[in-house]
């Protein structure tokens, strides 16, 4: 027997928290622009309908848990994620301002990276994105090795460097230098808890 689904219809003939796809599909079918997505739980759906459709458009159900969490991120801030089809393999990234879920910026994909490389580009970017537009607010990641790395100034990747990916080694040389003249918070970049609150709003959702 399926679990109870709860959809949210952020635009559609009426908006609302339905309780049946057979009801939510009635608001959507044939409607242009309609925005919409189940929730495993009436909380979680009565949260993501007092929000922005663009915060869960193409996220895990989850995305939105940060906002009930009885901690929540330090807000202003920014969320980057990457993600790795095989390893290696190609490799993308991107950043979003958590509040809005507006994509600020992504790259990629670039041959023959990892995840954990898509992640240490990802977050000096970020760092390099808010310096270039004089703003100071936090940087989340889920990936400890990669927040590490940058703190470290160093991509400690045993990804082998071949012709193929040289584009990304650049990348990554790029990021080093850029970390090694620019010195960092310590409250910079911070740790995304997947476990408080749900997927980073930046997965790309392959999972």
């Amino acid at each position: 027997m399926s679990k109870q689904k709860y959809y949210v219809v952020w635009k559609g003939r009426r908006t609302g928290i339905f309780s049946s796809w057979a009801e939510c599909e009635a608001q959507v079918k044939g409607f242009v622009g309609a925005e919409f997505k189940a929730f495993p739980s009436r909380a979680e759906a009565e949260t993501a309908f007092q929000s922005k459709y663009e915060v869960y458009k193409g996220k895990p159900a989850t995305a939105g848990n940060w906002q009930t969490a009885s901690v929540r991120p330090i807000l202003p801030c920014l969320c980057v994620d990457a993600a790795c089809s095989g390893a290696p393999g190609p490799v993308e990234y991107q950043g979003m301002n958590l509040q809005t879920g507006e994509r600020l910026f992504h790259a990629g994909p670039f041959k023959d990276g990892t995840n954990n490389v898509g992640e240490f580009l990802a977050i000096v970017h970020a760092l390099a994105w808010l310096a270039k537009h004089g703003l100071v607010m936090p940087i989340y990641s889920d990936s400890e090795n990669a927040i590490a790395w940058v703190y470290n100034g160093k991509a400690r990747t045993k990804l082998e460097h071949t012709t193929v990916n040289a584009q990304l080694f650049a990348l990554i040389h790029s990021a080093e230098n850029w970390l090694s003249e620019n010195e960092l918070r310590d409250d910079a970049v911070l740790k995304w808890d997947t476990e408080m609150w749900g997927e980073n709003p930046a997965d790309f959702g392959r999972k």
